[in-house]
């Protein structure tokens, strides 16, 4: 068993964060804006009830952020496989969608808010919550550093004399999507 790859500078693993929390920010931003658009037009012009819209929302949205997240904000850190990464991803959106379709039902039904401002207000805050949520369980479980799980090494980056690329350990055979 070989000893843990060192770890990357400070000033590095500072500059790796700024990407990190810079490109999670616009993927986020823009996950935001496509689940409070397609929330109005699907709540407020097509007709849909408001548990409906937020479900169809936040699925179209989430499924725009993972693209993003994986190859942009997180694709520094280690690759375990296509097919496990998206199943935690889908694990931690499934419970921050369900955090906003209670919060939407609550708001509308025991509360009886009809208003789509009202309704958004609620939707924006379950997204903020959200928001914090999905950023701690992606860096935790879907998309971690590379000294805590093995990886799947990605194509085009530089391998080391082991056969690897730096820092990262190949990953077993089940691993592997």
């Amino acid at each position: 068993m070989s000893a843990p790859a060192p770890r990357p500078p400070l000033h590095t693993r500072g500059r790796l964060l700024v990407k990190e929390l810079g490109a999670f920010g616009v993927v986020g931003a823009v996950s935001f804006l496509i689940d409070v658009g397609l929330f109005h037009v699907f709540y407020a012009n097509a007709g849909l009830g408001a548990v409906t819209a937020k479900l169809l929302a936040t699925a179209v949205a989430m499924t725009v952020a993972f693209a993003g997240h994986r190859y942009w904000s997180f694709s520094h850190r280690a690759r375990t496989g296509l097919r496990g990464e998206y199943l935690r991803f889908s694990v931690i959106n499934g419970g921050t969608l369900l955090l906003g379709v209670l919060t939407i039902a609550v708001v509308r039904h025991p509360l009886q808010q009809e208003s789509a401002l009202v309704l958004q207000a609620a939707n924006i805050g379950s997204i903020v919550v959200g928001t914090v949520i999905r950023y701690l369980g992606y860096r935790a479980w879907v998309f971690p550093a590379g000294d805590d799980v093995p990886a799947v090494p990605r194509t085009g980056e530089p391998v080391s004399a082991g056969g690897d690329p730096p820092g990262v350990r190949p990953a077993p055979p089940s691993m592997t999507s």
